[in-house]
């Protein structure tokens, strides 16, 4: 399986722990940035990254984490195909595989610690989508466009 990861600089630290994490369990794993530590370096970059990525690679997972989680959601989910959600426990990442489909985890790096992390990854990779009629008409519509003046 393979992951791709990012985080801003706020998220750094936790994505470094989080790669040799998922390397020792052995998944794939393609770091897209940040590379180093540059303060107020914008978020939106490693998540444009991952979601790319994602996008392009079938079956692939992407990982995001900055400070509070938010802004690197927002910003994948602007990508047609992505289904970033933004989890805090393992019980919302089965959620968000099984009812939504999710396809890039979001985590906050100021409210969770390593282990926690690892939990919520574990559980998110290793979950499978229920795809009940209902739940995959829903996924179907949310990538409907409506373009607005």
């Amino acid at each position: 399986m393979k992951v791709y990861i990012g985080a801003d600089y706020r998220g750094l630290e936790k994505k470094q722990a989080l790669l040799k994490f998922l390397v020792e369990n052995g998944y794939d794993v393609v770091d897209d940035g940040a590379y180093e530590y540059v303060e107020g370096d914008d978020f939106n970059d490693p998540a444009i990254a991952v979601a790319k990525d994602v996008r392009e690679d079938n079956g692939s997972f992407g990982i995001l984490i900055c400070d509070s989680a938010h802004g690197v959601t927002i910003q994948a989910n602007r990508f047609k195909g992505i289904r970033a959600a933004h989890c805090d426990n393992p019980e919302s990442a089965t959620l968000a595989r099984e009812h939504d489909d999710a396809n890039v985890l979001c985590m906050s790096a100021h409210f969770l610690d390593d282990e926690a992390m690892y939990e919520i990854v574990k559980t998110f990779l290793h979950t499978s989508f229920t795809s009940l009629e209902r739940r995959v008409r829903r996924i179907n519509r949310l990538d409907e466009r409506e373009d607005y003046d």
